[in-house]
Parts: C-alpha cells; structure tokens; sequence
C-alpha cells in the first residue's frame, strides 16, 4: 500500500514546524499530504504559510476561554477534520490544551512537539525554564496528546546542549532547529506504522 498519510495541522502561531513538516512532504522525504491547516489566531502566520503552499487554512474563532476552545468548537474541528479525511492530527505550535471532542475522534491520533526533554519543563517557554533550572542539557520531544499539560506518552527525543554563554533566544533557536528535524521524522516513521495497520 502506497498512500499517503493524510495529516491536519492546527498552530497558534509563526508555523515554523508545520514549514518543516511541509517542505518535507514537497522534497519526498515525508510521504504525507497536509490536508488543512487551522488556527485560532486570526493573523496567525501559520495561516499565511499554509496558503503560501495552496494548503487549505482556516481561521476557528477561539471563544471565551484562554486556555482551551469551547466543547463546540473543538466538536467542529473534529468533524472538518473528518470531513477532510485527516488520519493524523499534528499541534505545531498551538497554546491551547485539547479535550475530549478532538480527543475522542482521534484515539492516539494526535501528536505535539514540545521544546524540552519531557517530563521535565512542561507548559511555556520551556527553554526558559530550563536555563532558569542551571541545566546543562535541554532540547524537543514529540509525544501523544492527551488532556494534560504535555503530559502523553514520548514517542521520541532529541537533546540539545545548553552553552555556558546561552541566553533564552539562543537556546530557544537551537531547539528549534531540532525540532524542525525531528518532527518530520516522526511523521515519516508514523506514517509507515499507519500503512501497516
């Protein structure tokens, strides 16, 4: 079986992994297809890029809460998404927490990247407090989403050192580089298990 793995994207902000993501799908190494981009942030610029690659993007009005969408909207995310045939839900960059619509659509079908070495620095900014901490190591992990703070299952890890000179924007861009690595991977390997189920 050759298809590929039909994924949807949902971030809050710039979109840097989901350009990652999505220049690897275009150089063949990520045998995906992104099949819509959401955000809750109007102007967000992962919007901008998604339309920049002719992905479909939208922005879902967020609603009263900070911290997560009302039930609501989260049930319709789940339903576009379903619509739009999606098998894998990928958070990139999105700052808000998922609950049970998004969750109960998709069982162990929704992953995050989070710039730490997990379980340790959950929640923002992590890379800052990392260095707040005095530690000598920090870097990204990608995990299974569930209803905690970057608290599902680790499917996998990259470390990156912390300098001595390291200041929050330095750290903060090396991870980033990791990250733009790793999660595609990832991805790939994901796709290749989904194929055989």
């Amino acid at each position: 079986m050759n298809s590929k793995l039909k994924i949807g994207v949902i971030g809050s902000g710039k979109g840097s992994n989901f350009k990652a993501i999505q220049d690897a799908i275009e150089s063949g190494k990520l045998q995906a297809e992104t099949r819509i981009v959401l955000s809750d942030v109007e102007d967000a610029g992962i919007l901008k890029l998604a339309r920049g690659y002719s992905v479909g993007a939208l922005h879902v009005p967020p609603g009263k809460f900070k911290t997560k969408l009302e039930p609501e909207i989260e049930k319709q995310i789940a339903e576009l998404l379903k619509y739009k045939g999606v098998e894998l839900v990928v958070l990139a960059g999105y700052m808000r927490m998922i609950k049970s619509p998004l969750l109960d659509a998709f069982p162990g079908r929704i992953i995050n990247i989070h710039p730490s070495l997990l379980p340790k620095f959950p929640g923002i900014e992590a890379w800052k407090q990392a260095l707040a901490a005095g530690e000598k190591k920090s870097g990204c992990t990608v995990h299974y989403v569930d209803e905690g703070m970057d608290t599902g299952e680790i499917i996998a890890q990259r470390e990156v050192p912390i300098q001595p000179d390291d200041t929050a924007k330095t750290l903060h861009a090396r991870i980033q580089v990791a990250e733009h690595e790793l999660y595609p991977e990832v991805i790939a390997t994901l796709a290749a298990d989904l194929q055989k189920i």
